[in-house]
């Protein structure tokens, strides 16, 4: 919910945009350019005169609070019990991976068996999980970060670790565009958070290059995906041959 405050600061922002002064405004609602002045200094105005700035800026409400919206910080997870939501419906599931992945209305309907009523319950219910923010004509604005990712321990992974590593670990990566590499080491501590950022940033670099190729045509496009992961870790058949620490 937008407070005052936040539609307020908006609207000086976007007269500023417009080039409109405090004293254009004045003279526009009949007030003195001080009255003005000090509306924005405290940030509380009316909706009643909140309305008739818009009307200057030739703007709506809504379009103020998309405004607002858009300022808002993203999100970089979601709660446990949004993704518990997420999950329990496989097709609700489906549209939420298309909508992170900037998939549009058009292309959802045409790549899976969804109907279009159907597709659009799904997008209203991500809205109303505060994921997406929809729009006309079936758009929608993302309201999670570049960055975003399923909680570590979340429901979303479990499901992965239940029903999904083993299918996706089962091929052979050995197709084009494909690789499976294990690496097994010891490095300083200090150094395992250098190799997190890096692999972050793969991992941001695959998301963006994905945008920018969304206007290729379908025959010069093929689906991947990338899964990135690193923790301190020793295979389970190896485990009961260690060591116990202080052995001499």
């Amino acid at each position: 919910m937008s407070t005052t405050l936040d539609l307020v600061a908006a609207l000086k922002a976007e007269l500023k945009a417009a080039g409109i002064t405090y004293a254009d405004l004045a003279e526009h609602l009949g007030m003195a350019e001080s009255s003005i002045k000090r509306i924005f200094a405290r940030g509380d105005m009316p909706l009643s005169r909140i309305d008739e700035v818009l009307r200057l800026l030739k703007m709506d409400f809504a379009d103020l609070a998309r405004v607002v919206a858009d300022k808002r910080p993203l999100r970089q997870e979601l709660t446990p019990a949004q993704e518990a939501t997420v999950i329990a419906d496989r097709k609700l599931l489906l549209v939420a991976i298309c909508a992170l992945s900037q998939w549009t209305f058009e292309q959802i309907v045409a790549t899976y068996t969804l109907s279009e009523a159907e597709c659009v319950k799904y997008l209203l219910q991500l809205d109303k999980l505060d994921i997406i923010e929809m729009r006309p004509l079936n758009r929608y604005r993302l309201k999670v970060a570049k960055s975003f990712r399923w909680r570590p321990n979340g429901p979303v992974m479990q499901y992965f670790r239940e029903h999904v590593a083993e299918d996706y670990f089962s091929g052979g990566f050995d197709g084009e565009g494909e690789m499976l590499m294990l690496v097994h080491g010891q490095i300083g501590r200090s150094l395992a958070d250098t190799f997190i950022e890096r692999l972050q940033r793969v991992g941001q670099d695959f998301a963006q290059q994905h945008l920018a190729d969304q206007k290729l045509p379908p025959g010069q496009k093929r689906p991947y995906t990338l899964v990135i992961g690193m923790r301190s870790w020793l295979f389970a058949a190896f485990r009961d041959l260690k060591r116990e620490p202080g052995w001499p």
